[in-house]
């Protein structure tokens, strides 16, 4: 049985207090990663194999409180899955949603590479996964039939943005 996004994220956190001391922390396995990325609808009926590749090439990035993640308008490259913390979402400087554990954001730009739709500002220390264009494209280049699995988890995303507003 597959686990949600934010269960996999709950167990991680579980694990974080058991063993080394938090300045010693291990990292995240690649199994860990790539189960975390399995979880994002946009990768949903990718093979674990592709997976365990995308997640080869993820780095986890952190953040201060009012820090920006991305910039409305500004070219963007990387799609970003948020493991703890949470961020506003502003767009033309009105606050049009939040970003929680379990949210990933930035997936046009990671496709396209075009301009950022809207901000990501983080209200609270943040812990992401980053994940480059150059990743997704070399991917879908060596593997062709993966862009339709990509192509069903954007128009998930867009038909949820769509009924939610976010």
């Amino acid at each position: 049985m597959s686990q949600s996004l934010a269960e996999l994220l709950a167990h991680d956190a579980s694990r974080r207090g058991r063993g080394p001391r938090p300045e010693q922390e291990a990292t995240r396995t690649r199994r860990q990663t790539a189960q975390i990325l399995g979880s994002v609808p946009l990768f949903r009926g990718y093979a674990s194999r592709h997976l365990s590749a995308l997640a080869k090439e993820t780095e986890e990035l952190v953040y201060a409180a009012g820090e920006h993640l991305v910039e409305e308008g500004q070219l963007g490259e990387t799609l970003f899955v948020v493991l703890s913390g949470s961020a506003k979402v502003v767009r033309g400087g009105r606050v049009v949603g939040r970003v929680v554990p379990g949210d990933f954001f930035g997936e046009l730009s990671a496709i396209d590479g075009g301009p950022r739709s809207a901000s990501v500002i983080a209200t609270t220390p943040m812990r992401t996964l980053r994940l480059f264009r150059h990743t997704l494209i070399r991917q879908l280049e060596r593997e062709p039939a993966l862009a339709l699995r990509l192509l069903d988890g954007m128009a998930a995303r867009l038909r949820q943005v769509g009924q939610t507003g976010r």
